[in-house]
């Protein structure tokens, strides 16, 4: 049981929406923080149209669609978290920008709420020590799509006490999710394999070994993967990668972790991948996956 009935979302993007639909889906009243108006407009769309296609499908009841949009709540006002009893960050992989957050977060948050960050990449109790809870704050990696995938990774810092740990996991099985405990080491489980064997992938296209759409069909066909490295890639966003790339790079020196320069070119030319209709692939619509 969890006595988590409130949660903010810090970061209304891929993962933040995703993170979102997880939360509202599971019974929660789900507030979603970010900057910008436009891209809470386009979470709350994106949602609507998972959902409807989920019902579609029969994952979830008949006119269940309007109950679960009903606890979904965007707003741009960081004190509209204030009564939240975890908010979860789901922000650029930037240390200062996370710090900054949690920082005015502490400020307007009850003491008892929980800070959870959804990072794949840093250090769990290096970003908890800037947001005034060090003890109260715990990791929470979901995977990409939140919405769709179960993993949750899950990690304590060094200050995280164990009644935190506690309450986080018991909200993570609340929501259905399976969460795994790992160490708070770069990458965790996860990212520890997928960024190098990602990178792995863009080189091949680099090298014009293959193309990017053989290159997915031959994984997904050998491996058995239900979906393409370059494929996930563009669902990641390449903007996104090369962040993923920085963070964990700079903790390993993993030659396999540094940013292939074909990165920083998409991400010049603005084929940042599904969500600006082009990456690796080409898309006709910028939906949410699954939708």
């Amino acid at each position: 049981m969890t006595s988590i009935r409130t949660v903010g979302i810090a970061g209304a993007g891929t993962m933040g929406a995703g993170i979102a639909i997880v939360a509202a889906r599971a019974g929660f009243v789900t507030r979603v923080y970010d900057t910008r108006n436009e891209g809470l407009a386009v979470a709350r769309t994106q949602t609507a149209a998972f959902l409807e296609k989920s019902a579609q499908r029969g994952k979830i009841p008949e006119g269940a669609v309007p109950e679960i949009l009903s606890r979904w709540h965007g707003t741009t006002r960081l004190e509209d978290l204030a009564d939240c009893d975890i908010v979860i960050e789901a922000v650029f992989e930037d240390l200062g920008v996370k710090h900054d957050l949690f920082s005015r977060l502490d400020k307007v948050c009850a003491p008892h709420t929980m800070f959870a960050s959804n990072t794949s990449t840093l250090s769990i109790t290096e970003i908890a020590g800037g947001s005034g809870r060090p003890d109260r704050f715990v990791g929470m990696h979901f995977c990409l799509p939140a919405q769709l995938m179960k993993l949750i990774e899950m990690s304590s810092g060094l200050n995280t006490s164990d009644e935190t740990f506690e309450q986080a996991w018991q909200f993570a099985l609340a929501l259905g999710q399976t969460p795994v405990r790992t160490q708070d080491t770069p990458g965790f489980i996860l990212n520890y394999f997928l960024v190098p064997f990602n990178n792995d992938a863009i080189r091949l296209v680099e090298e014009g070994v293959a193309e990017p759409a053989d290159i997915d069909l031959a994984i997904k066909t050998a491996l058995g993967y239900p979906m393409g490295p370059l494929e996930l890639l563009d669902l990641v966003g390449m903007d996104t990668q090369k962040l993923l790339c920085a963070a964990l790079y700079a903790v390993t020196n993993e030659p396999r972790a540094a940013c292939p320069p074909l990165v920083r070119r998409m991400i010049a030319a603005g084929w940042l991948g599904k969500k600006a209709g082009r990456g690796f692939h080409v898309y006709g619509d910028t939906k949410m996956f699954g939708a």
